[in-house]
């Protein structure tokens, strides 16, 4: 199995070398991951970038969509399956997959007909504050991630599903469950004027930090982290599109 690994945290992040680690046990990996953090870019692709050999494989200097670009057109083309992570902090939230660089680098895998996994480590906004997350903390993610890429190629997974976005639970509190799941659709974004300056806020890592649920359906992927289970959403590339009959009548009349 060929596997194309990237992140947007860069190439030199512990969360990426703990998945090259535990992928290498099973398949030949090549890292095509941001010569930087690149965090929070959503898919903002670049018209040139350059790159770097690396021991992994290439440093792009450039997003996570400019990886994967580079990867399945030039570096590392025809991969079984492309990985993005794992990130250090959660990707949960309807409203937070377009944002995420590492969601984004598996759906533009998506693109290319690519099956994808991404994967995120949820930590609460204390964790993210306290420095570094050390290798050894993305290891139920690893395990998680592995065990996925293993049973879901030839299992029909990816028939239905573009790509899966898996968000293992904050480091200590594994119950070693998998749960499928849908993401959240809750919107917590809010901003706090002070005159010329505005600060935008993320209530989502609040939530996370607290252990909100309450209104959370079983399936939920913050619901499965905050108790402790890794959340995999199995999910589509965006804009599909619906036939709508009220559309069709008002074209019709313009």
């Amino acid at each position: 199995m060929d596997i194309v690994l990237t992140n947007d945290d860069g190439i030199e992040s512990p969360g990426l070398a703990a998945l090259y680690e535990s992928l290498s046990a099973v398949a030949d990996v090549t890292a095509v991951a941001p010569a930087s953090d690149m965090s929070a870019t959503g898919r903002a692709l670049s018209r040139e970038v350059t790159v770097d050999e690396h021991d992994l494989g290439y440093a792009v200097h450039g997003t996570p969509a400019d990886c994967v670009v580079a990867a399945l057109e030039s570096l590392a083309p025809d991969p079984d399956l492309v990985v993005s992570g794992c990130n250090r902090g959660g990707n949960l939230g309807m409203y937070v997959l377009g944002r995420s660089g590492t969601v984004s680098a598996a759906v533009e895998a998506a693109f290319f007909d690519v099956p994808a996994i991404s994967v995120s480590l949820t930590l609460t906004s204390e964790d993210f504050a306290g420095g570094a997350t050390p290798k050894s903390d993305y290891s139920e993610a690893a395990a998680a991630t592995t065990y996925l890429v293993e049973e879901t190629l030839d299992s029909g997974v990816f028939e239905r599903a573009d790509y899966l976005n898996v968000n293992a639970p904050r480091p200590g509190t594994e119950t070693g469950e998998l749960s499928v799941t849908t993401p959240t659709h809750g919107y917590d974004m809010t901003v706090e004027r002070d005159g010329a300056h505005l600060r935008l806020e993320d209530r989502m890592w609040r939530r996370m930090d607290e252990g909100i649920v309450a209104d959370e359906p079983d399936d939920s992927d913050l619901r499965a982290v905050v108790e402790g289970r890794t959340s995999v959403s199995p999910l589509t590339a965006p804009h599909t599109t619906e036939h709508h009959e009220v559309l069709d009548a008002l074209a019709e009349t313009y």
